[in-house]
C-alpha cells in the first residue's frame, strides 16, 4: 500500500459523508441535533466503536 492509497481511501471517506447532507439535510440536521444531547462519554464510546470497527475491517481486508 502506498501514500496515494491513503490519500484515496480518504477522499472517498469524504464522498460517503457528504451523501447524507446532500441527499437529506433534514435528517443530517436531526442526527446533529441527536447527538449534541449525548454526554462527553457517550460520545467518545461511539467514536471507540468507530474505530475498532475500522480496524477490525483494515485487518479483515488485509
Amino acid at each position: 500500500m502506498d501514500s496515494s492509497t491513503i490519500w484515496q481511501a480518504l477522499a472517498l471517506m469524504l464522498v460517503i459523508e457528504g451523501l447524507l447532507p446532500l441527499f437529506s439535510p433534514r435528517g443530517w440536521r436531526g442526527m446533529f441535533e441527536q447527538i449534541l444531547k449525548l454526554s462527553n462519554g457517550q460520545i467518545r464510546f461511539f467514536g471507540l466503536c468507530s474505530i475498532a470497527a475500522g480496524l477490525a475491517w483494515i485487518a479483515f481486508l488485509i
